[in-house]
Formats: structure tokens, C-alpha cells, sequence
């Protein structure tokens, strides 16, 4: 059995959006992924913002085989005590050795904590898809991008991004936005995987998140209107309920299998828990 502790990176406000978007909150959603991805998976799920939180009577996080970290609304920039909260979940666990994933939030979290800079990307957000990821020198042959082709686009919303890589850091994806796309950190005994992208998304989650954003959309001068935005996540669910019989959608915005394809999709998920996790876990 590989015990996985979900950390939802929202806060309470940031987790009430995110249900009334998608129906359950992003550690949720995380938490069925991984079933689906390893049937041998228990998923503990937590909420590190909150004053509250704490793991289960009686567990550590030495009881546990890999931590997840999901996406945030946050910004590691803000003096907030549910950033702060976080950061020190993070040290914690790499600290105590533990295999670490995040997409997102969970990257700049991983930074921000070993001496690198996360900060608002001062090339621009991307909302929708990150688009052109290449492999960098240190992502070549790296387990966390197996089976990835030498390019490729992945669903993304953000508008914080890795600046500057960690000191010794593996940076092993980024496209012409972003030079920070995939990126494996290490601290002591614990190791980081990552990725700005989020492989962990369903095409009528990102739609769904899109709605919730539009306003930001609209302003970054990726849609017209708040209507344009509708119509396009409107496209983005049409083509998560028919991938096969939509193939004029996915002509239409660009998408190919590496976000079609949900295994596609989700490779840096299943790595993580096939190449890392397993290993440490089964020994």
C-alpha cells in the first residue's frame, strides 16, 4: 500500500471557489487521480493553510510514502500565515526524506523553501495551455519526464512562476514563457519533482477553472469578453465529454494526445509514483 498525504494548497476561500467550479476541491481531485493512477494508493488528505490543520492522531509524515502538493489562488510572495504554514509543511517534508510532487503552487512552494525565487512571471500568465514545452539538457533521459515527446503542451493556469531555480537544482522543461517548466529540487534526503503545468487537469476542469478566472483571462488580453471565455471553456468540456467524435475542437484550438490522451496527459503523475515512490516505498 503507498500512503500518499494530499496537501490542498488553498485556502478556506480559495477551496470554497474551487468546489462551487468543479464540484470537490483540488486535493479531491487529487486524491481520486492517484487512485486511478496506483489501485494500491491510500491518499490522507489535508488542508496546511488553515490554523487547524494537522495530520491524524498518531501519524508523522514518516509514516507516509510520497507528500502532493495541489495548486493555490495563494502567492508564496504574500506574508499570509497560510503561506507561511506551507512553506514550513514543505521543509518538514523533504527534511524527513519524503518523495515530494507538485504542480503549480507546489513548485514555487518547493523553490521559495530552498533558496530559489518565486514571483510573478514577468513574461506573462498562461491560461489554458502551457504551449511548446521543451526538454532542457537535465530533463533528457530524466525519469520524470518519461515517455514525454521532445515537445509538447500541457493544460496550465498561472500567473507565478518559478524566477530563479533553487541553488543545485535539475531545471528539465520550459517553453518561451517560462524557463522553469518541469524541475526536480533536492534537500537533504527528500527529493522535489514538479511541474508549472498541470498535468493533474481534465479538459472540463480547466474549463471550469477559466470560468472561475475570466475576469484575469479577459485582462491579460487572451479573450475579448467575459462571454469569449465562456465559449471556450464551453469547447474545452464539449471536447473532455467526446474527445473522438470533437476532433474539429481539437483542430480548432490546437490540442493534440499529449492532452487528449488522459495517460498521455498525466504522465509526470504516474512517473512520480512509478520511478520515485515505488522504489523508496517497496525498496
Amino acid at each position: 500500500m503507498l500512503h500518499c498525504l494530499v496537501a490542498d494548497g488553498n485556502a478556506r476561500d480559495g477551496r470554497q471557489d474551487h468546489v462551487r467550479a468543479t464540484g470537490r476541491t483540488s486535493a479531491q481531485s487529487y486524491a481520486g487521480l492517484l487512485k486511478v493512477l496506483a489501485t494500491d494508493a491510500a491518499c490522507t488528505l489535508i488542508c496546511p493553510a488553515d490554523a487547524e490543520a494537522a495530520l491524524p492522531r498518531g501519524a508523522d509524515l514518516a509514516g507516509f510514502d510520497a507528500l502532493i502538493f495541489t495548486g493555490s489562488a495563494l502567492h508564496v510572495t504574500e506574508a499570509r500565515p497560510e503561506v507561511e504554514r506551507q512553506l514550513e509543511l514543505m521543509r518538514a517534508a523533504l527534511d524527513a526524506g519524503l518523495p515530494v510532487f507538485g504542480s503549480c503552487w507546489g513548485v514555487q512552494v518547493a523553490a521559495a523553501v530552498t533558496g530559489g525565487e518565486a514571483a510573478r512571471n514577468p513574461r506573462g500568465p498562461e491560461y489554458g495551455f502551457a504551449r511548446g514545452i521543451v526538454r532542457a539538457e537535465a530533463g533528457a533521459g530524466h525519469p520524470l519526464l518519461a515517455d514525454r515527446p521532445a515537445c509538447y503542451d500541457a493544460p496550465a493556469m498561472h500567473l507565478d512562476a518559478v524566477i530563479t531555480p533553487p541553488p543545485g537544482a535539475a531545471v528539465l522543461a520550459g517553453n518561451r514563457l517560462l524557463d522553469v517548466q518541469a524541475i526536480e529540487i533536492r534537500r537533504g534526503a527528500g527529493v522535489f519533482w514538479g511541474t508549472q503545468y498541470h498535468p493533474e487537469l481534465d479538459l472540463d476542469d480547466l474549463g471550469a477553472m477559466l470560468r472561475l478566472q475570466a475576469d484575469d483571462v479577459v485582462e491579460a488580453g487572451f479573450c475579448r469578453s467575459r462571454e469569449a471565455v465562456e465559449d471556450y471553456a464551453d469547447d474545452l468540456e464539449a471536447l473532455h465529454r467526446a474527445p473522438r467524435e470533437r476532433a474539429d475542437l481539437a483542430w480548432r484550438h490546437g490540442i493534440g494526445p499529449e492532452v487528449l490522451d488522459p495517460l498521455c496527459r498525466r504522465r509526470e503523475i504516474a512517473n512520480f509514483l512509478d520511478r520515485l515512490v515505488r522504489p523508496r516505498a517497496y525498496g
